[in-house]
């Protein structure tokens, strides 16, 4: 059978003479448009509608949101660009073991929204680094996580989802690849910083609809292609470059190319590793990562927030399908390319000579789909890259914003803290763009593995934390900090030594360190055990928290009656008191806290400072206007209670979803 599109065969001289870069065609770039018009109207409808003025609204969209942009949102901040380009890319290098993250994090979705979520809500907690402050007092744990968070999503997340999305538009427009980035960043940021996170999460379920609508088209076109299921597996394991040489096992498709479960020793994902190592960054990427966890903080009430994570559930079953999948039929259909073996053909054919397995999902949609559909699914990567950084920019924001910024200055104002949020997210961009080129020369070519081995060195000591803070009530500072701080020396070392000592080529011998050589998820599963360790023993063996620390902060305690400086609603100082200037206590986020702090008239202003305060959602800030009274306070949002139909109806869900993910493990293992 042929494997391989009507194109003439390349030849080893020149692969790209053989295969013409096509491009988007007026069709397409016509559909790009109106998508982009669409989102934005929606940005700005949301922007409008919502309440962007105070702190609450701005970072939790008013805690408001019911199930169904939970979940969409929850999936789109998961699923970006990135997610396209690296899970196509590791399902054309190596097969379908990569969906193992994705059946992973569905369980851990839901663990986070039956377990994790009640005691965030008891403990009234907002970001992750406050419930540390709150579970283990001082400043030091939760200085250093929130310092830690921001590291991670530079390096993990908005680097890696720039640079994915990137070589999608590289591919399609051939454009300069930090010309792309500029002007997808410039469109991303506005309504970013302008509508906060209620725009944020609108937008993330207009895009949820576009990229599954896309994503769903180019698997059937794909599969057709092949002939199926059947076609791909027997077709895939011919899918070898002409290019390559004879005599080497260079770009060769893997044996076990349709197994999860792979061998422990000689693998590229071993089984131990996928089931242990694998999934203390799972559980600290769905159950303690600001990015989402803030989704579901902004449900209405429990059950919504359930119900989003049954949804994000549901739809993790997608991406083997929507992208692993078709990333292998783009190794069929074009292996010359997808597949090239010899370093300096792919340094023609993709820029990297580690490999162009990552343009297997462009290279799908440029070829396969038809004018209109095209435009339509580049909306999809563009929407995925969109969605992704708009929610890491939102939560890094809030995460510098409450954390570490009201740390070094307790008096500022609410004003001061929603201006300091957006300008953040500018830096953030900033220092993301420079980091690409090392993203572009990390493991092997392959954009997921990158991604995962960087979690695996840094997630697994802050996890540790969590999981000891929330399940047993021993756990005390000393412990959970010196855990914390030697986990993250281990897990820094061993990622400054990875860029040290680079994977060699494929036909090179490896001459790396034994510690180098030891895989990643196996790291994961040291550095896990030595945390644990060390919490456990520093924690047993010094004082126990007091109980204001563990009251309605762990598992066994969520439903602890409630303090009394906890029933008491947050009311503002005497507009003229020295506190007025404190701003935003982060533990309550009051929304009218502040509201006094300019009561004295101010000037008139230009019509360029109104636009620009208009855009900040502070058009009122600094006018005129009477003292909050006590009423007006945010109330505090105690309630674990949920209605009996409803917690039935969900549970049974739940057992249905688990049941149909155990059903995948068990078929695809």
């Amino acid at each position: 059978m042929e494997s391989a599109p009507s194109s003439p065969p390349p030849t080893a001289s020149d692969p790209l003479d053989a295969f013409p870069q096509k491009s988007l065609e007026p069709g397409d770039i016509a559909v790009l448009v109106l998508y982009f018009l669409f989102v934005l109207a929606v940005g700005i409808w949301s922007t409008v509608k919502t309440k962007k003025d105070t702190v609450k609204g701005y970072f939790l969209a008013g805690g408001d949101m019911v199930w169904w942009p939970v979940g969409a949102s929850l999936f789109a901040s998961n699923v970006g660009s990135g997610h396209f380009v690296g899970l196509a890319g590791s399902g054309a290098a190596a097969g379908v073991s990569a969906a193992a993250y994705e059946f992973n994090g569905l369980f851990f979705v839901l663990m986070l929204a039956w377990v994790f979520l009640p005691i965030y809500i008891a403990g009234q907690v907002t970001t992750m680094p406050e419930y540390l402050r709150k579970r283990f007092g001082g400043t030091r744990i939760p200085l250093t996580l929130a310092v830690l968070y921001l590291f991670i999503y530079i390096f993990t997340k908005i680097s890696v989802d720039m640079y994915a999305g990137a070589i999608f538009i590289q591919q399609s427009l051939h454009l300069d690849l930090y010309l792309a980035v500029i002007g997808l960043l410039a469109i991303t940021a506005v309504y970013t910083i302008a509508g906060g996170l209620a725009a944020v999460i609108y937008t993330d379920a207009l895009q949820t609809f576009i990229m599954l609508i896309g994503a769903l088209s180019l698997m059937g076109y794909s599969f057709a292609a092949v002939g199926g299921l059947d076609g791909l597996q027997e077709k895939y394991f011919s899918a070898v470059a002409s290019n390559r040489s004879e005599n080497s096992s260079c770009g060769l498709p893997r044996e076990d190319a349709f197994h999860m479960f792979r061998d422990p020793l000689t693998s590229d994902l071993p089984w131990p590793g996928i089931l242990f190592g694998m999934s203390i960054p799972s559980l600290w990427y769905w159950c303690t990562d600001q990015v989402i966890v803030q989704r579901t903080l902004a449900a209405k009430d429990l059950s919504h927030a359930k119900g989003g994570s049954l949804m994000a559930a549901y739809l993790k079953v997608l991406p083997l399908f929507m992208m692993v999948f078709p990333g292998m039929v783009s190794r069929i259909l074009f292996p010359d390319q997808v597949a090239c073996a010899i370093p300096e053909i792919c340094k023609k054919v993709c820029g990297n000579p580690s490999g162009c397995s990552d343009i297997a999902y462009p290279k799908l949609v440029l070829e396969l789909l038809p004018t209109g559909l095209r435009g339509l699914m580049m909306a999809v990567m563009v929407a995925a890259l969109m969605s992704s950084l708009t929610s890491i920019f939102n939560s890094a924001s809030t995460i510098f914003t409450m954390d570490l910024w009201t740390h070094f200055r307790p008096r500022a104002s609410e004003k001061e803290l929603l201006i300091v949020g957006r300008v953040f997210v500018l830096l953030l961009v900033l220092i993301s763009i420079l980091w690409i080129p090392v993203v572009q020369a990390s493991q092997g070519g392959q954009l997921f593995i990158y991604i995962q081995s960087i979690s695996s060195y840094l997630q697994p000591p802050v996890a540790i934390v969590f999981i000891m803070g929330c399940f047993w009530k021993r756990t005390n500072e000393k412990g959970a900090f010196l855990g914390l701080i030697f986990g993250l020396l281990l897990g820094l070392i061993r990622l400054v030594l990875d860029f040290v000592y680079v994977a060699p080529l494929c036909d090179e011998k490896d001459e790396r360190p034994e510690v180098v050589k030891v895989h990643y998820l196996y790291f994961s599963m040291i550095l896990s055990s030595v945390t644990l360790i060390i919490v456990f023993t520093v924690s047993w063996f010094t004082e126990p928290p007091s109980t204001d620390m563990v009251s309605r902060l762990t598992w066994a305690t969520r439903h602890d009656p409630v303090l009394q400086k906890e029933q008491v609603p947050l009311t503002p100082a005497p507009p003229l008191a020295p506190a007025a200037s404190s701003g935003v206590q982060p533990e309550g986020l009051p929304e009218s806290t502040s509201k006094a702090h300019g009561a004295e008239a101010s000037p008139k202003r230009s019509k360029v400072v109104q636009s620009l305060l208009w855009l900040c959602g502070m058009e009122g800030k600094g006018q005129e206007e009477p003292p909050p009274t006590a009423t007006e306070a945010e109330p505090i949002r105690i309630s674990l209670e949920e209605k009996p139909l409803v917690k039935t109806f969900l549970d049974i869900n739940l057992v249905i979803c688990l049941s149909a993910a155990i059903f995948l493990w068990g078929y695809f293992a």
